[in-house]
């Protein structure tokens, strides 16, 4: 559960940075038209899977738009606001991705 501090945190991040109508679009569009999917992207890519997020795609309609998945994680808990559920664990799996990356500059 949350708090009443933490929503309003969360909600004014995305309402005062202008973020909000982007953050909505996914929704949007799902209800729309067939999901759009990019591609195809190139750049190394990590995904964190946790169990109580809206969508999980499978790896391999994943691996159609990104040719580069480096690490993809099971989380064991949390959902689809993984960094105020779980920070830790989140910050952690963010770390994990980008420490093989830093040693190639």
């Amino acid at each position: 559960m949350f708090s009443e501090n933490q929503l309003l945190a969360n909600i004014s991040l995305y309402w005062f940075t202008g973020a909000i109508g982007s953050s909505f679009w996914p929704y949007y569009a799902r209800q729309h038209r067939a999901w759009p999917l990019p591609g195809p992207v190139a750049v190394p890519t990590g995904y964190a899977e946790f169990p109580a997020e809206i969508l999980r795609p499978p790896r391999s309609l994943a691996e159609r738009a990104y040719a580069d998945i480096r690490r993809w994680t099971v989380m064991k808990k949390g959902g689809h606001f993984a960094a105020m559920e779980q920070p830790d664990a989140l910050a952690g799996e963010v770390r994990e991705f980008f420490r093989p990356l830093r040693s190639g500059v």
